[in-house]
C-alpha cells in the first residue's frame, strides 16, 4: 500500500525495523531536548503529515522498550489518525514513572500502524443472542 506522506522533520520517514514488524517507529522531531516530569504529559510533534486512504486508520501505539525501561506511553493509546486528517501527526506521551525522562531530538517515540476499519450502521433491537459468556463482564472468563 502506498499513502502519501509530507515530511517537514529533521528525519527519515519512518520505517519498519524488521521484516515482520507490525509498527514502523516514528521519531520525535525536537530542536532541544524535553524533560517530563513524573505524571507530566507533552504533544510531541513529529513533522509528519499523511493522506491516507479512506477505510483506514493509522493508529499511534507506544513503544515497548520506553514503557518498560522508563515507564514513558502514550496517553490515548491507541492514539488515532483518521483519514480526513491533514494536520501533523503529534504524540502524546506521558511520563508514568516516579522520576524525570529526558526525550531527546530524534528519539524514537512511538509506532505506527495502518489498519483498515469498517463505519457501522447501527440495528437497534430490544434482545441479542445468547453466547456462553453472556453478561460475564471484566474478568468472568478466568482469573
Amino acid at each position: 500500500m502506498k499513502i502519501k506522506v509530507i515530511n517537514r522533520s529533521a528525519y527519515d520517514l519512518p520505517h519498519y525495523e524488521t521484516p515482520s514488524a507490525a509498527g514502523m517507529d516514528v521519531r520525535a522531531n525536537l530542536t532541544e531536548p524535553l524533560c517530563l516530569a513524573p505524571l507530566e504529559r507533552a504533544l510531541v510533534p513529529t513533522g509528519l503529515y499523511v493522506e491516507l486512504p479512506e477505510g483506514y486508520e493509522m493508529q499511534v501505539r507506544p513503544r515497548s522498550g520506553l514503557a518498560a525501561k522508563h515507564g514513558i506511553s502514550v496517553a490515548n493509546a491507541p492514539g488515532t489518525i483518521d483519514p480526513d486528517y491533514r494536520g501533523e501527526i503529534r504524540v502524546i506521551l506521558i511520563n508514568l514513572s516516579n522520576t524525570p525522562f529526558e526525550l531527546l531530538p530524534g528519539e524514537r517515540i512511538a509506532q505506527l500502524i495502518v489498519a483498515r476499519f469498517e463505519s457501522v450502521e447501527w440495528e437497534p433491537t430490544e434482545a441479542l443472542c445468547d453466547t456462553q459468556r453472556g453478561a460475564g463482564g471484566f474478568g468472568s472468563t478466568g482469573r
